[in-house]
C-alpha cells in the first residue's frame, strides 16, 4: 500500500513538473494513435501501412525529451499515464456511440477491443525499449557530455528506430494477424510479409520524421534545463543524475 501511494505521489510531481501543454499533445498523440491505426493507407502483397505513423513519432520524439531530462523511469510513468487515457477515451467512445446509436462514430471505434488490446500491448512495449536503450546509450557512450546536441541526436535516433520496429510489429501482428478470427475483432487481415514490411518500412519513415524534428526536441529539451523545469521533481527523485535514476 505504501508502494502504491508512494508511487501515485511520484506521478502526480511529474505531472506538475512537465510543461502541461507537451503532455497533452503527447496523450493526444497516443489516442490518435490508436484511432488512425484502423485505418488502412497501403496494402501490397509484401507491404501494409496504417494512418497511425501519421502521429506515431510525436510520442516518442516526447518521450525522448523527456527521458533526457527526466530520466527513463519518468517517461515510462508518462507513458502509463498516456495509455491510462486512451483506455479511458475509448471506452466513452463505445459506450457514446452504442448509446446514440452513432454510425459515424462506430465506423471510427468498431472492432474497437482488437485495435486497443494490440496497440496498448506494442506502445507499452515499445516505449520501455525507446525509453531503456535512450538511456543506456547515455550511460555507455555519452557519459561525459550526456546533454550535448550529438549525444540526443544519437540516442534519439537509435532508440527511436529500434522502439518502432518493436511497436509497429507488435502491433499489426497481434490486431490484423492473431486477432482479426476471433468474435467482435476488426476483420482486417494482414500476412507476415506485410507485417515485416510494415514494421521496417514505417521504423524507417519514423526515424526520418525524427531526424527532420529532433533539433526542435533538442531545442525544447536545452529550454527545461536552462529554466530548471522540473527542479522539485529531480532534486527530490532524481539525486543521483536521470541517468541513474
Amino acid at each position: 500500500m505504501n508502494q502504491l501511494l508512494n508511487k501515485t505521489t511520484m506521478v502526480a510531481a511529474l505531472l506538475r513538473a512537465v510543461p502541461v501543454g507537451m503532455t497533452v499533445i503527447f496523450v493526444l498523440a497516443v489516442v490518435l494513435m490508436n484511432f488512425l491505426a484502423r485505418i488502412t493507407l497501403v496494402s501490397l502483397p509484401w507491404l501494409a501501412l496504417n494512418a497511425g505513423i501519421t502521429v506515431s513519432w510525436v510520442s516518442f520524439l516526447f518521450v525522448d525529451i523527456v527521458t533526457r531530462h527526466f530520466g527513463a523511469k519518468a517517461a515510462n510513468m508518462l507513458s502509463v499515464v498516456a495509455i491510462g487515457v486512451n483506455l479511458i477515451v475509448c471506452f466513452f467512445s463505445v459506450v457514446i456511440g452504442r448509446l446514440f446509436d452513432h454510425p459515424s462514430l462506430d465506423m471510427v471505434v468498431g472492432g474497437q477491443w482488437s485495435i486497443l488490446l494490440a496497440s496498448t500491448i506494442a506502445y507499452l512495449v515499445a516505449a520501455l525499449t525507446n525509453n531503456y536503450t535512450n538511456v543506456f546509450l547515455g550511460r555507455r557512450f555519452f557519459r561525459q557530455n550526456p546533454d550535448g546536441r550529438k549525444a540526443f541526436a544519437v540516442r534519439s535516433y537509435i532508440s527511436t528506430f529500434l522502439s518502432q520496429c518493436v511497436d509497429n510489429f507488435l502491433f499489426v501482428f497481434l490486431a490484423f494477424v492473431v486477432f482479426p478470427n476471433l468474435p467482435g475483432a476488426l476483420p482486417v487481415h494482414w500476412t507476415v510479409a506485410q507485417c515485416v514490411g510494415a514494421s521496417v518500412l514505417c521504423a524507417v519513415l519514423e526515424l526520418l520524421s525524427e531526424v527532420v524534428f529532433s533539433p526542435l526536441g533538442y531545442h525544447v529539451a536545452q529550454k527545461w534545463k536552462e529554466k530548471n523545469v522540473g527542479k522539485e521533481y529531480l532534486e527530490t527523485y532524481c539525486p543521483n543524475g536521470v541517468l541513474e535514476s
